[in-house]
């Protein structure tokens, strides 16, 4: 796999349409999260540095179409031009006079960010038209939202078709992190997924069997396929319908040679609330009033053994009900082991989804990890083997 970076393309004197994440969480009119803002700072800097003129574009919430006035990108314009250090323009529209007005204005060492590219009903519909008004403001197109690039978007698809393309800073520490994870990986590979519900995650599981060495399910996934090989897990969240589903998922393992590993040990409780009373049993012992809410420590044992045999570790999903003590030990304790391992050169570790990054803040050891995605859908989807459109349009 391969795709053109800002060090393939020449910037000078150019207008530079820019797409990138701002949809950060808003309070009272105050950004309270600019992770966002900073993990695209490098892109923009880069582009000013190589005589470029940083344009824009992005989406804030879901407008559908509609001009939104609570939805508007001005509200964050004073918090970007904090985070950049450098002049932040505002436009009121991403296309059309106000656009081109403000990019005629935009001097030397200036960014400028465009109005809300959903206020238009052409940007999730990938029109035409819409799009090729897009383009018409720049010279060349810099994709920095991998967050984005999952939708066949106007701004993250369409716009492609009209002007050279290239894979921002950001965009290019993703993919070439994604690409060490699964793509052209060191092997043995292990990934770790938990969640609530195999029935979401149909498609990433089908694909890591044929990808991984070792298979970690926890979360109510892995309820699910224990009572799918007849264990009774009591009043625990399965889906007991997708039994037959569990049992081909394993069957496909089997043939290509991946070991699924399973809890051999849970903690149960009765209640599902902070400090319920809990014990630790064999996973084949849950009484029948109780909830299965964690993995337990030999469980957690057979996973730390997997990943120290390992040399790239994917992953996506908590071990057990990890927001509650405590039933957040087995996500943290093999969190803190790929975070040791990570820290002495012997795994490479990369890890997305929302549930996911709050786990691995939650357990402390987010800074050690090889690559952090804080893209959601689009992570999912990329580990599910699904072409995103945003990043084939940005092949060489």
């Amino acid at each position: 796999m391969g795709w053109t970076t800002l060090d393939d393309i020449d910037l000078d004197g150019k207008i530079v349409l820019t797409r990138v994440d701002l949809n950060v969480p808003v309070e009272d009119g105050r950004v309270t999260d600019t992770t966002r803002i900073e993990r695209v700072k490098d892109t923009v800097l880069d582009i000013l540095e190589k005589g470029g003129k940083p344009v824009l574009l992005a989406h804030f919430g879901r407008p559908k179409g509609q001009v939104v006035p609570e939805m508007s990108l001005s509200q964050i314009r004073g918090t970007v031009q904090e985070v950049f250090g450098r002049p932040v323009r505002f436009a009121a529209d991403c296309v059309g006079p106000a656009a081109e007005a403000a990019i005629a204005a935009l001097g030397a060492g200036e960014v400028l960010l465009l109005e809300n590219t959903r206020f238009h009903a052409g940007e999730e519909k990938n029109d035409p038209d819409f799009a090729a008004a897009l383009a018409a403001l720049g010279d060349v197109y810099v994709n920095d939202a991998f967050s984005a690039a999952h939708r066949a978007h106007g701004s993250t698809e369409g716009i492609t078709r009209h002007l050279p393309s290239a894979a921002g800073r950001l965009m290019d520490a993703e993919l070439s992190a994604l690409d060490k994870a699964l793509g052209s990986p060191e092997r043995p590979v292990v990934a770790v997924v938990g969640g609530a519900k195999v029935s979401t995650k149909l498609d990433l599981l089908s694909n890591l069997v044929r990808k991984v060495d070792v298979l970690v399910i926890g979360g109510g996934m892995a309820n699910t396929f224990l009572a799918a090989q007849g264990i009774d897990v009591g009043k625990s969240l399965a889906e007991h319908e997708m039994a037959d589903t569990a049992r081909d998922i394993s069957a496909r393992a089997a043939e290509a040679a991946c070991e699924i590993l399973l809890p051999v040990d849970v903690v149960i409780a009765r209640e599902f609330k902070a400090g319920a009373a809990s014990e630790i049993v064999a996973a084949s012992a849950c009484p029948p009033d109780a909830m299965i809410l964690d993995a337990g420590p030999d469980s957690v044992a057979r996973v730390a053994a997997a990943l120290a045999g390992a040399k790239t570790l994917v992953w996506n999903g908590p071990l057990g009900a990890f927001e509650i003590e405590p039933f957040d030990r087995a996500t943290n304790a093999a969190a803190v082991e790929a975070a040791r391992l990570t820290r002495e050169g012997r795994l490479i570790s990369v890890a997305g989804g929302g549930d996911t990054v709050a786990a691995l803040n939650k357990a402390g050891v987010a800074e050690d990890f090889t690559y952090i995605s804080t893209a959601g859908g689009a992570f999912l989807e990329w580990m599910e083997g699904k072409t995103l459109p945003g990043v084939a349009a940005l092949e060489p």
